[in-house]
């Protein structure tokens, strides 16, 4: 049979959308779909329902009909490393389903988030390929390109696992492993007017302006020694070991958002004043979050902070009451959700004027 040939000037959009999707999966997938679920279960030697349970924890959807054929040697081979890890296989129930729900979860925005950046890198490739050998055997040329950007993408994301892992572990060791109730610094920083903002910008505008936002206070974060816990839309949550090092986040964070709002002046894009608030105390680390009353804290000091400023609570200001870097204006207790009276102090840098 003779090679068709492709030129990355013909193939319109539909030949390049079956040519993908007959390489990509089976790439992806590491190997055609082959068992049902009763053959998962003898291969692996877990449970049918353990195995179930991790499928659908995972964020995949379960067929009805437990003979479909819808499983792969990878799928069997994760059923085994599941059950390896004796921490996660002999724990309840529940934990084990709130454990890889987690790790589906991020998994799967992850993957959300990449599919059009995979799509037009393994386009580019082929074109790429194609142009040079318009003789060249279209699926060859798929497998290739997509074997080379799979590659690429798995080498990076699991250099940056380890290396978050790496700065993980060093925080949990340093307060005792396995412990998930812990002192530290906990902050939001959100955008002024967000809502009302967004009714005006169209799409490109809006993804302008999240990134800006979020390039401006993750480098805040991290230059620092803290660590962003999630991105929500116009709010960052962030949190640090001590009370000094959130302080300096989120006067950095202010100051730096500032001066990105002056450099943008006459954009419309331009972002918009910013509150922090921040609270020191316990909190519960769970998958990743924190939980309890210093986290709520946090938050609702964020909603009542003027524009512009940061606001501290009690915890955060009896740590920083004797540092010569900072100064505080106390202020009088407001009633908010959740808190009959809560306590806030206005944070600058001691050489800045309130």
């Amino acid at each position: 049979m003779p090679v068709r040939a492709v030129s990355s000037l013909t193939m319109d959009r539909a030949e390049l959308s079956r040519l993908m999707q007959s390489v990509v999966e089976p790439y992806l997938l590491d190997g055609p779909r082959q068992y049902g679920r009763a053959e998962v279960t003898r291969k692996s030697g877990a449970s049918a329902e353990s195995n179930r349970r991790l499928w659908v924890s995972l964020g995949f959807a379960a067929d009805p009909d437990g003979s479909a054929i819808e499983y792969t040697d990878a799928d069997v081979a994760a059923a085994r490393d599941f059950q390896s890890l004796d921490t996660l296989a002999s724990a309840d129930v529940r934990r084990q389903s709130a454990a890889v729900r987690t790790m589906g979860q991020s998994m799967a925005r992850l993957a959300e988030w990449q599919v059009d950046l995979v799509v037009e890198e393994i386009a580019n490739r082929i074109s790429s390929i194609t142009a040079q050998d318009p003789q060249a055997d279209p699926e060859a040329v798929a497998r290739e390109a997509t074997e080379e950007v799979v590659s690429a993408l798995q080498r990076l994301q699991a250099y940056a696992w380890r290396r978050h892992l790496a700065a993980a572990l060093e925080r949990a060791l340093g307060v005792g492993a396995g412990e998930s109730v812990r002192e530290m610094a906990v902050g939001f920083a959100d955008m002024v007017g967000y809502t009302r903002l967004t009714r005006h910008l169209i799409a490109d505008e809006l993804s302008e302006l999240l990134e800006t936002f979020e390039a401006v206070t993750t480098a805040a974060i991290t230059a620092n020694g803290g660590w962003v816990i999630k991105n929500v839309g116009d709010e960052v949550m962030f949190a640090a070991q001590t009370a000094v090092v959130g302080a300096r986040i989120g006067l950095d964070i202010q100051r730096d958002a500032a001066a990105q709002t002056r450099r943008g002046e006459s954009d419309a894009t331009t972002m918009p004043e910013l509150r922090v608030g921040l609270a020191y105390g316990e909190v519960l680390q769970r998958f990743g979050d924190l939980y309890g009353s210093t986290v709520n804290t946090a938050a609702r000091l964020t909603g009542v902070a003027r524009p512009g400023t940061v606001l501290i609570d009690d915890g955060a200001a009896i740590q920083l009451a004797r540092d010569p870097e900072f100064a505080m204006r106390h202020l009088r207790s407001v009633h908010v959700r959740g808190i009959d009276r809560l306590r806030s102090h206005v944070l600058r840098r001691t050489e800045e004027p309130f």
